[in-house]
């Protein structure tokens, strides 16, 4: 089975990505989100600078996938949580130890 979009988002230029792989193109964290994006990020596809501070999530698209394809649905949620935790993880302890000067 080819990969699905996952929790997809569309950047203005009007690309489709997952909400995962828009963030780690546009260098910012999960926690962060879209909107902090540098103003002079490309799109990886068309290379339009500044498509990501205005990005949309799809949730209509959303759950259409859910209920076109549920198993892999399920699969990819569970993965996409243990990721996010990690991501989230990261990023906090990374906070911390800025503010704490370790």
């Amino acid at each position: 089975m080819a990969l699905t979009v996952f929790d997809p988002v569309s950047v203005s230029c009007g690309h489709i990505f997952c909400y995962l792989c828009c963030c780690s193109a546009a260098s910012v964290t999960i926690v962060d989100g879209l909107k902090s994006a540098y103003h002079k990020s490309k799109c990886p596809l068309c290379r339009q600078e500044g498509v990501f501070p205005a990005a949309v999530h799809l949730d209509e698209l959303n759950i259409l996938l859910r209920h076109s394809c549920p198993e892999y649905w399920e699969q990819r949620l569970q993965s996409e949580r243990v990721e996010r935790v990690h991501l989230a993880k990261e990023y906090w302890e990374s906070q911390c130890g800025t503010f704490l000067g370790i």
